[in-house]
């Protein structure tokens, strides 16, 4: 007869509920109790959010997961929909929102859209003397000859977003400015056509690229902006831009 039979089975299933009952008895009463409630909130369920954009949504200190606290719920949106419709390749971002539908997506904004926090200092700009000056450039004033506008007539004269749904430049690290221009130059980012800042991005040379973003990078957020008023009636922006709107 096989000495795992029925009553050898039915004696090791006692010693071991056994000694879990003996295990337990020696355990603290609050490690017996129920495990803690959590609110089902919209905050709550997103704090997972926080394991890459930073607590509330203040940004990752790699450089690479940017701030999303503060954006216009119009801009957190498109991007949500971006990853989603596959206008953006981010696999962990993919995979969150894939199966969310649209009025999540825009309950997930409005509650990021709606976080005042403050931002923290700018990092020492790592740039030589000449390099600078033309970043200030081509953020401020652009560059007619190339055909280049001024990031500011897009993202608001302290370049800290328009509303609806065009995002502030100030408060980012470099790293993350410098790989989403080189996303669009080479077509792993796009937005709603015409996809204005693809055309921008390959317009700009590898040194303009650079200048631009060691000077965004090295500006502190002006005391109290958030984001700029939407463009006054009449006033049109300098090229047609399909992710300037909130669909």
């Amino acid at each position: 007869m096989p000495w795992w039979n029925g009553a050898v089975k039915s004696a090791l299933w006692k010693a071991l509920l056994g000694a879990a009952c003996a295990v337990g008895a020696l355990l603290p009463a609050s490690l017996m109790a129920a495990p803690a409630k959590i609110e089902d909130t919209l905050a709550a369920r997103l704090a997972a959010c926080s394991t890459c954009h930073g607590a509330q949504g203040r940004a990752a200190p790699d450089g690479y997961h940017p701030r999303i606290a503060g954006k216009p719920a119009g801009y957190v949106y498109n991007q949500l929909l971006n990853f989603r419709e596959g206008r953006r390749a981010y696999g962990p971002m993919v995979s969150l929102v894939a199966p969310l539908p649209d009025a999540y997506l825009r309950e997930i904004a409005a509650h990021y859209a709606a976080l005042e926090l403050p931002y923290a200092a700018p990092p020492p700009a790592q740039a030589d003397a000449a390099t600078l000056p033309r970043g200030r450039q081509l953020a401020l004033q652009g560059d007619a000859a190339r055909q280049l506008p001024a990031c500011s007539s897009c993202h608001g004269p302290t370049l800290t977003g328009r509303l609806p749904a065009t995002p502030g430049l100030l408060g980012l690290p470099r790293d993350y400015l410098i790989g989403q221009l080189g996303a669009w130059r080479n077509g792993q980012r796009r937005a709603h056509e015409p996809d204005c800042m693809a055309s921008i991005a390959r317009q700009l040379s590898p040194e303009d690229l650079g200048a631009v973003t060691a000077w965004l990078a090295s500006q502190p957020v002006p005391a109290g902006a958030r984001v700029a008023a939407a463009p006054a009636a009449g006033e049109a922006l300098p090229m047609k831009c399909g992710s300037a709107v909130a669909p």
